[in-house]
């Protein structure tokens, strides 16, 4: 860390969404509102799985961490991108832009993680169900989550490592809502090419790889289901349709971050509130509304609650 020392950039301008006052207005109350949502709803989850035994299981104990997940990087990225609607233009020291950056990679590697363990758990519970608890027993579940965080820091201390030996030394304007490796790269005072490659290759691989790998998975489980219930396909797009819809959402828009080379900046921002503020309260959303334990879980707390207070 003693580089941050010798830049002579010591903070960079992040360039809001150049919109009518009313489209910002419009923005700031969506983004607060599915800021909100994400907290709540995640928080629900985390609440219903911790002190419900009736959700012990694998499936809840992946969800939880995911929305743990969640929760952490819609508050590293969605605060920033209504201050910056409020204010315009808003100054990141360079300090602060290295930390987002790193934990926003991090918590992404974890979530892809879990996204493969997730759908691991549900090839297993369908595909072997009379072996599901002895296959996805607590040590593996542990696993899961441990190598998440591994691989988590590092995909982000892999990058990290190439920006901080970069001189800052011209031009710090931002075209976006947040900091990211590709983009800074481009404002070094040096051939960044070198950098960018490996950059891009790392995060564009890692994201291809985990997005194929959840594809074949859900394509084997759908074709499980479909010859299980004798070529009747609608119940198996039922049976996976939130997960596939949670992961186009969370993939499409770091596909085109880290494999368009230059996707026009407002495409880029209007993706990054999809990818950061719509795709994290999904998550409570599709396993709130169409979970029948966590409903009843929902029930059960409604119920202590309620007697508590006639008590």
């Amino acid at each position: 860390m003693d580089r941050l020392n010798d830049s002579v950039v010591t903070e960079f301008l992040l360039l809001a969404l150049s919109c009518s006052r009313e489209k910002k207005l419009f923005l700031i109350f969506i983004c607060s509102f599915l800021y909100i949502g994400v907290i709540l709803g995640n928080l629900l989850i985390l609440f219903l799985v911790i002190f419900d035994s009736h959700l012990h299981s694998p499936m809840y104990f992946l969800l939880a961490n995911l929305s743990l997940i969640d929760m952490g990087l819609s508050s590293i990225t969605v605060p920033k991108i209504i201050t910056g609607l409020i204010n315009e233009d808003q100054l990141i020291s360079f300090q602060s832009c290295m930390t987002q950056l790193c934990f926003i990679h991090i918590i992404g590697g974890v979530e892809m993680v879990l996204l493969i363990a997730m759908a691991f758990d549900r090839c297993t519970a369908i595909c072997k169900p009379l072996h599901y608890l002895k296959i996805m027993n607590p040590k593996i579940c542990v696993s899961f989550v441990i190598t998440g965080w591994v691989t988590g820091v590092i995909h982000a201390m892999s990058q990290f490592l190439f920006i901080i030996n970069l001189p800052f030394c011209g031009p710090n304007k931002l075209d976006s809502f947040y900091c990211d490796f590709p983009k800074i790269i481009k404002l070094a005072c040096t051939n960044g090419d070198k950098p960018e490659f490996i950059v891009t290759a790392n995060s564009g691989f890692m994201t291809m790889v985990t997005f194929f790998l959840l594809i074949l998975s859900y394509l084997f489980i759908l074709v499980t289901v479909w010859k299980r219930s004798s070529g009747d396909l609608s119940k198996a797009f039922v049976t996976l349709s939130s997960h596939i819809t949670v992961v186009f959402l969370f993939f499409t828009p770091c596909v085109i971050f880290y494999v368009w080379p230059s996707p026009p900046p407002s495409l880029e921002k209007n993706l990054f509130v999809i990818d950061f503020a719509i795709t994290p309260i999904l998550n409570p959303a599709i396993y709130t509304l169409r979970n029948k334990d966590i409903k009843v879980a929902i029930k059960r707390l409604y119920k202590k609650i309620s007697y508590s207070r006639f008590c």
